[in-house]
């Protein structure tokens, strides 16, 4: 099979802005009451629940990035090929899980905005609205996506860097309990790995590649690279919280309910630390916005020729409706929780098709899809599967 992409192309380009655009849209207002609400719970055993998520999501990563490699095809599109029909209910479930995570997502814009300005929330979303659409309607829309994603993407990071040596972790405890845990939570870590590579979030980066016309076997090393560096760095920043987390509730301290990751900042850096919550907040969810809405929004543009031809259209009307949805009704954290055990869900079945269209001669012609790989999928698959299985009885027995 021909290589339809150079083999010189940089990767530090568009591989790296993929990289990025992934990991910035896992990192959301959602990413970040997970982390703090899970570690309140469960202190420094949250840190195995990050190294199992970390190994899930490499798993499911790499398959789905390189299957749609290279069969040079978006998921969607993908999914149909296979079955007449099943792209569109992929699209459907894709797209609703995107639509759930951007209104707690412009929820954070407004929230992040009120903590550095005073700015009411709701106006605080308003003008985050515009700056997300103004990026779609740039000419070079896909640059600017990547460097947006990029910049913002190591502000965060250096910010809560600074905030977790400021909270002061038993950093011992954390690191033998990220190995040995006191105690295993199917419900996070199925929920951590939703928040990771669920729902739309697995193919943000997966579809920029395509866009940028990078797929073929040639590819495949960028491909690669781009997939586990996106995991990378959510997992960083996913452990860099935890850390900063577990510095505060491990001297006793009951963070508030109503917004767990400000009261991390506050304690551990102080006022300052406050308004740097401000910060990641914005930029978190401001950044979730822009993959959310991209890649919502791809999985609807070959369906029919109208909607690719309206795409700026289309993505502009799926931030409008998230905002004034969030204006609508707010952005409670329980909501946030549950709709990344959601994208969880949805998970083994996305991952389940491109798994089977791997061994598809007619769509990847003489490639051979390595089977470490294809049984690390499935692995992913089942796992998923059971503990998805386990916390919707949990969820039902509290009930």
């Amino acid at each position: 099979m021909k290589s339809n992409q150079p083999a010189k192309t940089p990767w530090t380009s568009v591989g790296l802005g993929a990289a990025f655009l992934m990991a910035t849209s896992a990192i959301g207002p959602g990413f970040l009451t997970q982390t703090t609400v899970f570690t309140s719970q469960l202190y420094g055993s949250f840190g195995f629940v990050i190294l199992v998520s970390i190994l899930l999501d490499i798993g499911a990563q790499l398959n789905i990035w390189r299957i749609l490699a290279i069969t040079g095809l978006k998921a969607q599109d993908l999914a149909n090929s296979m079955l007449p029909g099943l792209g569109y209910v992929l699209a459907t479930l894709i797209v609703m899980g995107g639509l759930a995570f951007n209104i707690g997502n412009m929820g954070g814009t407004g929230l992040g905005l009120n903590v550095l300005t005073g700015i009411e929330p709701a106006w605080g979303a308003v003008i985050s609205c515009a700056i997300a659409i103004m990026v779609f309607w740039m000419k070079e829309a896909g640059k600017a996506m990547d460097t947006f994603a990029k910049l913002l993407g190591m502000l965060m990071i250096l910010v809560t860097i600074y905030v977790s040596i400021s909270s002061q972790p038993p950093m011992l405890t954390a690191i033998r309990q990220t190995f040995v845990p006191d105690q295993i939570s199917t419900a996070a870590i199925i929920t951590i790995v939703g928040g990771t590579v669920g729902g739309y979030i697995s193919f943000a980066g997966g579809h920029r590649l395509l866009d940028a016309g990078i797929k073929g076997q040639a590819a495949l090393p960028q491909v690669t690279r781009s997939a586990v560096t996106g995991i990378l760095i959510t997992s960083i920043m996913r452990y860099i919280l935890f850390l900063a987390s577990f510095g505060v509730v491990a001297t006793g301290v009951l963070l508030n309910a109503k917004n767990p990751p400000a009261d991390v900042f506050r304690i551990a850096a102080g006022n300052m630390g406050y308004y740097f919550f401000g910060l990641v907040m914005w930029s978190a969810a401001i950044t979730s916005v822009i993959g959310s809405a991209y890649t919502s929004v791809s999985f609807l543009r070959t369906l029919h020729p109208w909607a690719n031809r309206n795409y700026r259209g289309l993505t502009t009307a799926f931030i409008l409706f998230s905002t004034m949805v969030f204006a609508r009704i707010g952005q409670p954290v329980k909501v946030l929780v549950a709709v990344g055990a959601i994208n969880g869900l949805i998970l083994p079945i996305a991952l389940s098709v491109m798994l089977v269209a791997a061994y598809n001669r007619r769509l990847v012609g003489t490639y051979r899809h390595p089977i470490w790989m294809t049984i690390a999928g499935w692995l992913v698959v089942a796992l998923m599967v059971v503990l998805g299985y386990k916390t919707i009885v949990d969820t039902l027995h509290k009930l």
